[in-house]
């Protein structure tokens, strides 16, 4: 199926209807804002990967920490929130003012399916990492990952706070993502602290 157009957004907030956001890392366990509805859901195209250096959140640029992005490939599995049309203007604000920071993500709106019993596929509104941005981390090894995470702590708190969360929230979900799982089990130094059994989602993700 081809992929929905990327646009400019500035409409987003003055589109008539419900808004859907989709979340793939910090909105899955901390969204910040009101929604009607919290539906489990996959957008297939981008993976979720730790390829953004963190200035602000949770690292600073002399000592920069590692977030999620969306990036090119695979698919991913998160979470939908729907917003009633009344908030939609407010939501888009902070969303723009808690992501864009320093403008590291692309906003655009992507179709992803629902993981419920009407599986419809609607168009979401998330953020895609920008590969030109200077933040743009790229594919990182292990290794790399976990001495940025070690040493990440911005305004939000430690990054390896924001890696735990980000795994809980997954596993919640019942699925795992392999590369944060093991980046997680490091900073835990504890192999068998983690659900061992739940299905991987690595096969479809890159």
């Amino acid at each position: 199926m081809p992929e929905m157009s990327e646009i400019t957004l500035p409409s987003v907030t003055t589109a008539k209807g419900d808004l859907w956001v989709f979340g793939y890392g910090s909105l899955m366990w901390r969204p910040g804002f009101a929604f009607e509805e919290r539906v489990p859901a996959r957008l297939v195209g981008e993976h979720r990967a730790l390829c953004v250096y963190s200035f602000v959140h949770r690292g600073t640029p002399e000592q920069p920490g590692l977030v999620l992005g969306l990036d090119r490939g695979g698919a991913c599995r998160g979470i939908a929130f729907r917003v009633a049309e009344k908030n939609r203007a407010d939501v888009v604000a902070y969303l723009r003012a808690r992501e864009q920071v320093t403008s590291v993500y692309r906003e655009v709106m992507r179709s992803v399916w629902l993981e419920n019993e009407a599986r419809q596929r609607v168009s979401a509104l998330t953020y895609v990492v920008d590969r030109g941005h200077v933040q743009y981390a790229g594919r990182l090894s292990l290794a790399d990952q976990h001495r940025h995470v070690v040493q990440g702590h911005g305004q939000s708190g430690a990054n390896r706070d924001y890696v735990t969360a980000t795994v809980k929230a997954i596993e919640a979900e019942g699925f795992r993502d392999t590369q944060l799982h093991q980046l997680a089990m490091m900073l835990h130094g504890d192999a068998h602290s983690l659900h061992a059994q739940a299905p991987d989602e690595s096969r479809d993700s890159r």
